[in-house]
């Protein structure tokens, strides 16, 4: 059953708008930060083949300052919760495309977000095995392949091991902690930015003072030439650096609990992604001012990779400090979790509240007034996703989120201003249109650029079939758009039958 529609005015009168500037930007900077870096340092610079993967986190924050912007003018201009999905049903159209395109998004997002979710649970436990080595242990191992019409071979490989047990047991904690009321998580989201920031304060601090700028500069032959292998190179790290830069849109999901939206959703968004692309940029040159390259690269094609921040804290200060430091990132990869979860479970909840998801998801806490089965839904998929290897996580949500979600959103900023150019919005684009266009720009290159792209390309393409399966066959049955002209929101419920 999916829920029946609902004035937005409503929503503000039910959520508690409690988070201010300072809680919304540590929101998105732990969520932007987690894990992620200290993981993919290796594998960024095995895909460049040299210290040339600083160009990579470069040109990632040059498209995450674009992409951002487009974020900030639509979160301003429609600060209610639940992000992309109010604004591409906006965009688009509530009574006719707008229905179908934001349908598919939060039908992707039922696979992206635990995805996203999933990818710091198990970092996380892989960063654990740095304490106990057994984790590592594998109880299975399966291959599964499909051979489809028209899109090709579908590949998947799950595994079981120790570490996987605890990548799902740091999921359902998650779910824990955020099964409370709103203004208490704005404090505890502090905190634990506080070690977050702390963490990557030491390591770079740890790395520039022990800087070897002969070692961080040490670039192969050729390594700027531009060639096929130099843009496959690019292309992949890009990826790792769309991954590790998404997170500054967080704010837009909780913008019905947002204090002063029309200035904080801005402010939140602009202002975590330049301090977390200043901390990147410092960071990993530092790194590589103190394990050469090489080792990096052969690193990242073993396990060992796992472990570089514990590694470069070994070789600075000794063993008290790369056990030391795992633990802070092990406090550094719960915390994104637990950002990621609190915002993506309040998509579910908007959806349902206009009739275009199940209706169960539109349910509030009766006491602590937060979307709570769509909180322990999200916990559960994203314990499932746990079951698959950290680098097919990443790319598979990257490239699905580009397509069914970034790029129909970037293009539609544009339409939208062609729509509704009366539309009220208190943060406008700088430079419009350039960072929407900029940005659709890197999202196509980091598509097809890539070594084996079509990979992840035909996931993307099996769930946007399907999507538009599940979509048509319901709209058939309800009547819905495009099969009837909808003139109004039907105040009935719309069934699945």
């Amino acid at each position: 059953m999916f829920a029946s529609s609902r004035q937005s005015s409503d929503e503000s009168a039910e959520l508690v708008r409690g988070v201010g500037l300072g809680s919304a930007t540590a929101l998105n900077m732990i969520e932007m930060i987690g894990i992620g870096p200290f993981i993919t340092v290796p594998l960024m610079v095995s895909a460049s083949g040299g210290p040339q993967a600083m160009l990579g986190w470069i040109l990632g924050a040059g498209f995450a300052m674009c992409d951002g912007l487009i974020w900030a003018e639509l979160g301003a201009a429609m600060p209610g919760s639940g992000g992309s999905y109010r604004y591409l049903n906006e965009i688009y159209g509530p009574k006719t495309l707008g229905r179908l395109i934001s349908f598919l998004y939060i039908w992707q997002l039922s696979f992206s977000a635990p995805m996203s979710i999933a990818s710091g649970c198990i970092g996380l436990s892989q960063y654990a095995a740095y304490f106990w080595p057994g984790l590592d242990h594998t109880y299975t191992a399966r291959n599964f392949s499909l051979a489809l019409p028209v899109l090709g071979k579908l590949e998947i490989r799950w595994l079981l091991s120790t570490a996987t047990l605890v990548a799902i047991a740091s999921a359902l904690f998650a779910v824990v902690l955020l099964y409370r009321r709103i203004t208490t998580i704005g404090w505890l989201s502090k905190l634990m930015w506080a070690v977050v920031m702390g963490t990557l304060l030491w390591i770079i601090f740890a790395g520039l003072t022990h800087f070897n700028a002969g070692r961080a500069f040490s670039f192969p032959p050729g390594a700027f030439s531009p060639s096929k292998p130099f843009f496959r190179g690019m292309g992949s790290s890009m990826l790792y650096a769309a991954y590790l830069y998404w997170g500054y849109y967080n704010v837009c999901f909780i913008g019905g609990e947002v204090k002063d939206p029309a200035k904080t959703i801005p402010r939140a968004l602009l202002l975590s992604i330049l301090l977390v692309a200043g901390l990147y940029i410092v960071m990993n040159l530092s790194i590589l001012g103190v394990i050469p390259w090489q080792e990096l690269d052969r690193a990242a094609r073993s396990n060992a990779g796992l472990y570089t921040m514990s590694i470069f804290m070994r070789r600075i200060y000794g063993a008290w400090a790369a056990y030391l430091v795992t633990g802070l990132l092990i406090v550094a990869a719960f915390a994104s979790v637990f950002s990621l979860m609190l915002g993506y479970s309040r998509v579910p909840y908007a959806a349902a509240r206009d009739g275009n998801y199940f209706k169960i998801f539109a349910r509030l806490h009766s006491d602590y007034r937060f979307p709570h089965v769509s909180l322990i839904a999200l916990g559960l998929v994203a314990g499932l996703f746990c079951f698959f290897s950290l680098a097919d996580v990443i790319a598979a949500l990257v490239v699905i989120r580009i397509l069914l979600q970034f790029l129909v959103q970037a293009i539609g900023a544009i339409v939208l201003r062609i729509r509704r150019p009366d539309l009220p919005r208190p943060f406008r684009m700088w430079l419009y249109p350039l960072p929407a266009l900029a940005a659709s720009a890197g999202f196509i290159f980091v598509l097809f650029s890539r070594t084996n792209s079509m990979k992840q390309i035909r996931y993307a393409a099996l769930i946007l079939i399907s999507g538009l399966i599940i979509y048509f066959v319901r709209a058939w049955r309800t009547s819905e758009w495009p099969f009837r002209q909808v003139t109004a929101v039907p105040a009935r419920n719309a069934r699945l039958s």
